[in-house]
This record gives C-alpha cells, structure tokens and sequence, in this order.
C-alpha cells in the first residue's frame, strides 16, 4: 500500500488515539504546577527504580553538532534509532475521548466520551489487539467516505504515526527544516525546528515543529498534523512528549489532541479533546529466567516453625483463596493493568489502616492496596487486595474521599463478600492480555453492594474521617451530574459501577446526600479534579507516584474541569546515571491548597 494511503487509514485513526494542542508553549516554561498530595500527612511517593537497559545506545564521545544541518541531521539517526529499539516492544495503548459542547458558564464541556484500550505492535508490520469491545458507532462516525473504499479497523497505525514524526520516510528528501530557536522544556535545553514536507513528497506528511534535545539530539516533542489530506478524511492535530526513561532514548509516552473551535461564527462540525497514554514497554511476563541456576538445597535443614504442621481445613479454605488472589493480581500485572508494587500502594495502605484500627478490625490476613493503570473510575477487591484505579485517584479531591472509596471495598472484605476461588486453578490465568476483561470480574450482586455501603458507612462513623466528608459527598454530587455525559469513564470493566442502571449515583448514597449544595462558582469548592492530577505513570516499567507540585489558584468556574480531559505539559528531565527512572510531571490545572 502507499504511503498515502496508510497516511488515509492513519487519519481516520488518530482520532481515536489523540495528540495536540496547537499553540506553541512559549519560550522557558516551566511545568505548570499540579493538585497538592491527597494528604500532607501521608508519606510521599519516591521515583520508581530504572528496571531495564536499552540494547543499545548513542555513540559515547560524539563530537557536538556544530551547525543546524549537523543537529537536524542527527536527529534524523536518532529518530530511525528509536525505531528500531522499539520495533520489538507492545506497549500498551489507551485513548480516553471527549467530545465537547459549549456552555455559556463553564466554556467547552463534554457532551458524551468514548475510551479504547489495546496492546500496540511497533514493528514494521504495524498491529493492535484490543482488550475491550469495539465502539462501532463511533468508528463508522470517524470513517466518513473511506468507508466504502477501505475496511476500517481500530488499528494503531494513526498511534504510530503520531508517536513518530514519520514512519517511514523521516529524511531530508522528504522535509524542510527550518531552525526557530532555543527552548527549554522543564530541564531540558531544546533546539526547536519548524518541519514542512517538501513539494510532491506525497499526502499525510507531518507538518509542525519538533523539539530536539541538545546532547544526543533526540526529538523530544512532536507537535502539528499531517498534510495535505486527502479528499473526505481527516487529520487532527497532535502534542506527543517523550520521557528519558532508558539511557540515550526518550520513548513516547503521551498524546494530547484537540479540535473543534467554538467562537463567534465558528463553523466546526466535530469538537473534541483527548488523552493518549503508552506505558508497558518493558513488561515482565517471567521471572528470573535463570532461577533454577540460583536454587541451592540444603538437605540438613528442617523446618520445625507451626507453619510446618498440616492444615485445618478452616487454614486450607485460607490458604486456598490466598492461592486465587495472588494469582488474579500476578496476572493482570502481567497484562500491563495493575502497578508494579510502590509507594502509592503504601499510601493507600495508611488510610485503609485507618480505618482498620479505628474499628478495631482484626483479619486473619492483612488487607493490601493496589493501583490499576487505566482511566475509567473503578474499585473492586480481590480476596484481601483492594484495587482501585488511576483514573480514580486522579480526579479524587482530597484524603476524605479517598477514605470514602476505599471504605466500600473494605466492608466487602469484612463481610466475607470476596470469597470466590476459582482464580486458585492456574489454568484459569492462562489467557490472552487482550481477553483479560473477558475472563475476569469480580462484580458483587446488588444486595452484597448494599450491605457493603451500609457497613461502609459505619466504618467512616468510627474512623478519623467522619468529619471529613463534605468534599466526599460533593465529589459524588458533581460525578452524579456529569454522569450522563461521562459514560465512557464511568463503566467498570472489572468491578461494579459507581453508578446504578439509570445513570445515577448508586454508592455511598447519604455521603452525597449529606454533603452541601454543588455550586461551580464558588472557587473554593473543588468537588473533583481533572484527569491526570494526581499520578504519574512511568511507561517504562508502569511505576507510578503521585504529584509533588505547588497548588495553581482557581480564577474562575472555567479553571475547574471536573473529570475533564486537559492537555500534556511534562517537565522534562534526563535520566542520569544511577538516578531514578520517574516519570516527569505531568501538569493539570490544580485545586487550591485548603
């Protein structure tokens, strides 16, 4: 197939997949800053470890560029570098989508959402399996006259083409670079070039600006389209950034995209904003694959500990569904859904031992937190681990509410709700990533919700929180009226809904009805924060932390963006030797601090 006409498939896609703003963040600008922790009281999340090395690395002792043609030249090695490290790589790919309308009082709000998840194959024969099931509608919507011309299939091909300036043909023959300036984005120092396809390379060549670090010279930020494009398609504008997470590589990490234009005598048909994340580059799916080298046996040794006697069976029913939560958390963490173990775990694990101590709850096993990496809210328990997902903690306003959300989970435990074992057979696990909602859930009937909420509640009576469910309350004010519109972002794939069957709150009820009035005007009243406000994710080893950045002052009803879609600014930072592999800061517009 031509260029063009993948450039034509790519247009319908990246839609789908997201990227960019197109205004150029000005020159020296810092990251904005983001949401203070959910607690000042709470430990702060350290940087995650770097996990893995890259197979290779720019030549060491490289004479510096001396001329823009020597650094547009470099960058061009470095680019089809980057290629070929990640050929081999199937991150994980998710888009969350809002289309927008405007109102008078809050500016461009979301009218409906749309989300996709999948696994993305980066090699030269692009491929996608998807995890969820396909929104056709929306598909047939963004496919316009090329439907009948091309058989359209939620492919990553708009995603490749947005990670990468050019797939295929980023060289000399194909752009024009023309030197803008220096920049510095966060730490970094840039060399910014505006690129133009030259006349005759052919439709869907990129068309923007390109940021380029000035020690190795790799692109750091892509941001633009692609042009001219083809008669009855499209192509949306794109923001892709790139972390230092490995030496010598900056590996694409976020997408932002936006359209639609909403001011006087505007005439745009399609008005959208939307988040693309990459993470799961280096996935784990094995242990030590030399472990059975390491193994030594010492036959002298006896185990003479009580842990040595047989089990009763009151033990082995224990043990037994022991057996099944680990294997459900060993393997959705395989899949590239659930964090690797770190430090937001432990802050969860504070508040959930909160509410434990305070009524004088003793398990026979102790109770665990997990953080899944996906955006729509959910929570749900597994055995004692209660996980709850990064969207969710994002757009949580304060330390109250995450009490709140984890108190429901901690009454199914308590009642004995999670007592399902059938995950303890290890042929369950075996499965494809992409089938993993397919065969789990872990759903409870709504008379087991019911008693959880009522036991919730008790728990938060007794607990240090009781006095501190006003934000609670207002935060599920504001996602019961946004409801409607966020239907995407509200639909549990493995848990059960926050909301009932007609779209309404159906949890912690008297939490909401209890709490004041929801008024968007009065700025000291943050019921919920926008996506991305709370975690960073590190898409090399699936890290995550929280923010650690200055709360930004709300001017107005418009700076709020409850559970709103916003754009990318990482604060760039290399990766030095021996230093952490954190992710950089991803900014969103802040809640004040209280």
């Amino acid at each position: 197939m031509s260029t063009w006409k993948w450039m034509i498939t790519a247009s319908l896609l990246v839609s789908l997949s997201a990227a960019a703003q197109e205004k150029t963040m000005q020159a020296s600008a810092a990251a904005q800053p983001e949401p203070p922790q959910i607690s000042q009281m709470l430990p702060a999340a350290q940087a995650p470890q770097l996990q893995a090395a890259p197979p290779t690395q720019p030549q060491q002792g490289a004479a510096p560029a001396t001329t823009m043609d020597q650094v547009v030249d470099r960058s061009i090695e470095r680019e089809h570098a980057l290629m070929e490290l990640l050929k081999n790589r199937t991150p994980l790919v998710e888009t969350y989508l809002q289309n927008l309308k405007p109102d008078p009082q809050l500016g461009p709000v979301p009218k409906e959402d749309h989300y996709f998840l999948g696994r993305m194959d980066m090699g030269e024969t692009v491929d996608r399996r998807d995890y969820l099931s396909k929104d056709t509608s929306f598909q047939n919507r963004l496919t316009g006259g090329f439907g009948k011309l091309f058989k359209f299939e939620y492919k990553p091909m708009g995603f490749s083409w947005m990670v990468f300036a050019d797939r295929e043909d980023f060289d000399r023959a194909h752009y024009d670079f023309k030197y803008v300036h220096r920049e510095f984005l966060g730490d970094v120092r840039c060399i910014v070039f505006d690129v133009t396809p030259k006349k005759d390379a052919g439709k869907g060549r990129f068309l923007g600006r390109i940021w380029i670090e000035d020690q190795d010279y790799n692109i750091v930020r892509l941001n633009g389209t692609y042009a001219p494009r083809p008669r009855n398609s499209y192509f949306f504008h794109m923001d892709s950034w790139r972390l230092n997470l490995i030496p010598g590589y900056w590996v694409p990490s976020y997408i932002y995209s936006e359209e639609g234009d909403f001011s006087y005598g505007a005439k745009d048909k399609m008005a959208f904003k939307a988040q693309t994340r990459i993470w799961g580059y280096d996935l784990k799916k094995n242990g030590k694959s030399d472990e059975l080298t390491q193994i030594s046996v010492e036959d002298t040794v006896k185990d003479v500990s009580a842990a040595a006697a047989d089990a009763s069976p009151l033990q082995a029913q224990r043990e037994w569904q022991q057996q099944a939560e680990d294997n459900v958390v060993e393997r959705l963490q395989n899949a590239g859904l659930l964090a690797p173990e770190g430090d937001v775990d432990k802050i969860l694990q504070t508040v959930v031992n909160n509410l434990q101590i305070t009524n004088n709850i003793d398990l026979p096993r102790p109770v665990r937190t997990r953080v899944m990496l996906t955006s729509p809210l959910e929570t749900f328990s597994v055995g004692n681990t209660i996980i709850v997902s990064r969207g969710l903690i994002d757009t949580l306003p304060d330390e109250g509410s995450l009490a709140m959300v984890l108190s429901h989970e901690l009454a199914h435990i308590v009642l004995g709700h999670n007592l399902g074992s059938k995950f303890a057979f290890t042929d369950r696990m075996l499965f494809s990533d992409e089938s993993t909602y397919q065969n789990f859930g872990f759903r409870h009937v709504p008379e087991e919700e019911t008693t959880a909420d009522k036991k919730a509640l008790d728990l938060l009576k007794n607990s240090p929180y009781n006095q501190k469910l006003e934000t609670a309350g207002l935060f599920l004010k504001e996602l019961n009226e946004r409801a409607p519109t966020l239907s995407a972002l509200l639909t549990a794939h493995l848990g059960n809904n926050l909301t009932d069957d007609k779209g309404q709150i159906g949890r912690l009820v008297p939490v909401m009805t209890s709490a004041p009035a929801l008024d968007p005007n009065k700025l000291d009243q943050i019921a919920a924060l926008p996506l991305g406000g709370r975690v960073k994710l590190n898409p090399w080893n699936d890290q995550v932390e929280l923010t650690k950045t200055a709360p930004v002052a709300i001017t107005s009803a418009r700076d709020k963006m409850p559970f709103e879609v916003t754009p990318f600014f990482p604060r760039l930072n290399r990766l030095t030797s021996g230093a952490p592999a954190g992710p950089a800061t991803t900014a969103t517009n802040a809640a004040p601090s209280n």
